[in-house]
């Protein structure tokens, strides 16, 4: 059986574990079929349990996985804190890793380029909006060029279509210097006026700058149109969720 989830393609640091889980090979049934790993969206609590089970499998023995209550905020919390509602989270552990679920959203993972801290974000549109990428480069507490940053699968620009408030919001936000770039993060959708198809990882691009040309990497994934490998909400409505999680681990014992 291939294995259920993804690895980042990018320069980390050896001691470095990340991945997104993909929708097969789990346990839960339609329509949340099968590798969900969300509590809230109304898939059985065995399952769940189960598919949480066979994820802890696959990380070093002890790992603590932190589960987020996202609300689609910009709020950044510390992994070994005891609130948990945020939407990205962060630690220099290698006890903990930080996770969040998806399901079109767009799951970003951090990591110091010396391989001593760890971050995962939770980026829906609003949450990009209100800054939760840059709030949570400013939670690692390291100059924004010691940063590397992996984009993991969300809504492509083909398939995320948005309203003008969406746009305009986005316009308002934008620095002069990147108004027009982020324009062009919007293209008008034929035949329906007033709705833009917006492109997520752009965005996210924009907001990343600060980490220099060379340190951001993924994107060019469709959670909508690659329904095989990904839960998609806007394209299901009742579905499950993927997680993306990052952590330290000594590698003793573990290949990751």
């Amino acid at each position: 059986m291939n294995a259920p989830f993804i690895r980042p393609d990018w320069p980390a640091p050896a001691n470095i574990l990340a991945m997104t889980t993909l929708r097969s090979g789990g346990e839960s049934l339609p329509p949340y079929e099968s590798f969900n790993l969300a509590s809230h969206v109304g898939d059985g609590d065995l399952a769940v349990l189960a598919n949480r089970a066979r994820l802890s499998r696959l990380l070093p023995p002890g790992t603590q996985v932190q589960w987020l209550t996202q609300v689609h905020g910009a709020d950044v919390v510390d992994a070994a804190a005891a609130d948990t509602v945020a939407d990205a989270s962060w630690t220099r552990s290698p006890a903990c890793a930080c996770a969040v679920l998806t399901a079109d959203c767009l799951p970003v993972l951090f990591c110091s380029r010396e391989g001593d801290a760890v971050a995962a974000a939770h980026a829906g549109w609003r949450g990009l909006l209100d800054g939760v990428l840059e709030n949570t480069v400013a939670a690692m507490g390291l100059e924004p060029r010691r940063i590397m940053a992996w984009l993991g699968p969300a809504i492509g620009p083909a398939a995320f279509e948005v309203g003008a408030e969406v746009r305009a919001a986005f316009l308002d936000a934008a620095r002069v210097v990147q108004r027009a770039q982020t324009e062009a993060c919007f293209v008008p959708s034929a035949g329906r006026p007033g709705h833009y198809l917006a492109d997520l990882y752009a965005l996210a691009r924009l907001r990343l700058a600060p980490l220099g040309p060379d340190g951001v990497f993924g994107g060019g994934f469709c959670t909508f149109t690659e329904q095989d490998r990904y839960f998609s909400y806007r394209r299901d409505g009742r579905t499950g969720r993927m997680a993306s999680l990052i952590l330290l681990h000594s590698g003793f014992g573990f290949s990751p």
